[in-house]
């Protein structure tokens, strides 16, 4: 369990409970799951921006922006193509150069080198913000994200989604700090269900699990 806080499950079953009987709760086709910005040697060819979604989505009309958070600009545009796979995650890998990359189980290939921060993230179909994560100290900063602003990962680490699909619109509650990224790995449900079904399910299945996803299939 590298990587992982010791109240991580306590939290996911106390936040999967409180959501059998909260509408605060939502779904989405997509969203942002995990986020390495600030890799442990250089970002180029490193870094990335995974989603997790219902498989088959199209991702033509996505794009990924980066809002500075000094001034609110937009700093980066990336414009996604493909479609979320049979596992649902899809993972955006940062250009090494020459359509290459060093991050595992890549999708596509683009340019999401993000800043360190405090900046956000956010996540557009077409003209509408779908989903949005804001990460550091927001007290002197433009914040673009949901809710509380999620803690600045440490460098090498990532920000990722405690539980798939669920988005409570609260970053600081949806995301938690992993000191050992996992790229592509398959999360603990990939099946999208009614909400209070699921979240009682989901929260179950990370404290018996004892992991937020499935290792991945070893090879000879």
């Amino acid at each position: 369990m590298d990587g992982v806080s010791p109240g991580r499950y306590a939290r996911s079953l106390a936040f999967a409970l409180a959501g059998l009987s909260s509408s605060s709760v939502s779904h989405a086709a997509v969203l942002i799951s995990e986020v390495v910005y600030d890799a442990a040697g250089t970002d180029a060819g490193n870094v990335f921006v995974e989603l997790y979604g219902t498989p088959g989505t199209s991702l033509e009309s996505f794009v990924l922006q980066g809002v500075n958070g000094s001034n609110g600009a937009t700093y980066n545009e990336v414009f996604l193509a493909g479609v979320i796979p049979a596992d649902g995650v899809f993972v955006i890998a940062d250009d090494l150069g020459g359509g290459t990359t060093a991050v595992p189980n890549a999708d596509l290939i683009a340019d999401v080198d993000f800043q360190n921060g405090p900046d956000s993230i956010q996540l557009s179909d077409g003209s509408a913000v779908i989903d949005a994560l804001g990460y550091g100290d927001f007290s002197s900063a433009f914040f673009a994200g949901e809710g509380t602003a999620a803690p600045a990962a440490t460098n090498g680490a990532s920000l990722a989604r405690i539980a798939g699909l669920i988005d409570s619109d609260d970053n600081l509650s949806d995301f938690e700090v992993l000191s050992n990224p996992t790229p592509g790995s398959v999360p603990v449900s990939t099946v999208p269900v009614p909400a209070a079904a699921w979240l009682f399910a989901s929260g179950l299945a990370m404290l018996g699990a004892g992991a937020r996803r499935l290792p991945a299939p070893c090879t000879a």
